[in-house]
């Protein structure tokens, strides 16, 4: 099971964070297939925030076949989930790259800085 958490600050919408940490943790082995998630309303009360944001992260990875709802018994991660297109991972990766860099530059590092880091963790990804 995976720990839910939503950044105010990032400007993408709370649905949007929801799924990207589910895809997540489908992809990190976090989320095991035929595990179940935590049903709408406990998952919006847990965030504070409204069911229909959470039922419309969960409607849209069932309609990318990542997720299984079964009336009456839950939502469940699916037996085989599709695997990320490769414009999309690139998508995701230019995203991640973008706002770690963003950070980063707050913080004062430079890219000498950052490159090396980055080269000392390599073998541990």
């Amino acid at each position: 099971m995976i720990v839910f958490s939503l950044d105010p600050r990032s400007g993408i919408p709370y649905y949007k964070q929801i799924a990207d940490q589910i895809r997540f943790g489908i992809a990190s082995g976090n989320l095991k297939v035929g595990e179940q998630l935590p049903t709408v309303r406990a998952l919006a009360v847990e965030l504070k925030i409204n069911l229909n944001t959470v039922a419309k992260a969960y409607k849209e990875l069932e309609l990318l076949k990542f997720l299984e709802t079964q009336q009456g018994t839950g939502t469940f991660i699916s037996a085989r989930p599709p695997e990320l297109q490769e414009d999309e991972k690139q998508k995701k990766l230019t995203a991640i790259c973008s706002e770690f860099l963003s950070i980063a530059a707050s913080y004062g590092f430079t890219s000498h800085e950052i490159i090396n880091e980055i080269s000392k963790r390599k073998g541990n990804i």
